[in-house]
């Protein structure tokens, strides 16, 4: 069979394959890095030859998939900030194994590389490949199999997450942080309300978010999906909402005063945050985490001591103050997407190049 020619031959175009977990299709109602995932290959398929290896029903309009199904045991292999490493999961293998098996066959340029999962790590090797550490290092597989890439291979999310990683013995060679995309929907009614959005699990500390709003006269709105199902979250006091597509939750954040970020663990991103930016609502948050590289504090937000949930309500207090005109610029400056793509665009050029 004739292969095709190098993508340096055939001019700018690229041949990517993205491949993300087969855990969940995606985007995932309780994941900020699927949607990132779906933005992405959806930039990249203006210019490229995008196919993006996922489970099945995924969405991904506009760009070609292969899919797999969900092993039924996948429900087992999720990651837990707060609980112990999940176990090696037998459908998990099958299900990457015969992810790659395609990937090889089709002879990709490059490829870009999501999934958490040590058997992606393992059977990537030999490809042009770059993968996204979406996480902290909080898999011991994922840690060991990351340890043995080149620098070059591995990109961290932010700053912060990549200090996390060296840490843990991991050369990261790159950053390549998130953006989120304009949607341009935003609302001049701001209602006293703060927004608590994201997976329902205990690292995103839920219930401090509640508290604080309330400290702050502000009416908790709770959104999102359950995503450890040992969790329970005290929601009393709070409204409530199941998770809404994308394009209602940025309506909700035009809406909301203060949208609280009061997470309990070092967070890798916070796309809530940049979303909420976004819409012109500001955030108060922990300082923890990226956080601080998300909020320009004092334009677009005010961050709190971690764990005090009485500062977290001054910072809430104090956002109310803030020029929501100025938030939004804020975001388009340093949160859009298309830069962000940009910056995976060149990565991808220079990791299919050698």
């Amino acid at each position: 069979m004739k292969l095709p020619a190098p993508a340096q031959q055939r001019g700018c175009s690229l041949d990517i394959a993205i491949v993300a977990s087969p855990v969940t299709p995606v985007p995932a109602p309780a994941g900020g890095a699927q949607a990132f995932v779906v933005d992405l290959a959806r930039w990249l398929a203006r210019k490229h030859d995008v196919t993006v290896y996922c489970a099945e029903g995924s969405r991904v309009p506009g760009v070609r998939q292969v899919t797999v199904p969900v092993p039924d045991d996948a429900s087992r292999a999720l990651v837990l900030p707060g609980g112990p490493p999940p176990e090696p999961v037998a459908g998990m293998r099958e299900a990457f194994a015969a992810m790659f098996l395609e990937v090889r066959r089709r002879s990709h340029d490059v490829v870009s590389q999501h999934a958490f999962d040590a058997e992606a790590f393992a059977l990537s090797a030999g490809l042009a490949v770059l993968h996204t550490l979406h996480l902290p290092p909080l898999v011991p597989a994922v840690v060991d199999a990351a340890r043995l890439l080149e620098p070059h291979a591995l990109a961290a999310v932010s700053q912060s997450s990549r200090n996390e990683w060296e840490r843990a013995g991991v050369r990261v060679g790159r950053v390549l942080r998130n953006g989120v995309p304009d949607l341009r929907l935003y609302d001049d009614e701001v209602r006293p309300v703060g927004l608590i959005a994201g997976r329902l699990s205990p690292e995103k500390g839920v219930e401090d978010g509640i508290k604080a709003a309330m400290l702050a006269d502000l009416r908790p709105l709770v959104v999102g999906a359950p995503y450890d199902r040992a969790y329970v979250p005290d929601l009393r006091g709070a409204d409530r909402l199941d998770p809404v597509d994308r394009r209602e939750l940025r309506r909700l954040m035009g809406r909301c005063a203060v949208t609280l970020v009061p997470v309990r663990w070092e967070e890798p991103f916070g796309l809530v945050a940049a979303e909420a930016q976004m819409a012109g609502c500001p955030v108060a948050a922990y300082r923890r985490g990226a956080l601080p590289e998300v909020v320009e504090e004092g334009v677009s937000g005010f961050l709190a001591a971690p764990g005090s949930i009485e500062d977290l309500s001054l910072a809430a207090r104090a956002c109310r103050t803030l020029d929501r005109r100025a938030v939004r610029r804020s975001a388009l400056r340093r949160l859009a997407f298309a830069p962000c793509a940009a910056r995976y665009e060149r990565a991808l050029a220079e990791v299919a190049a050698g």
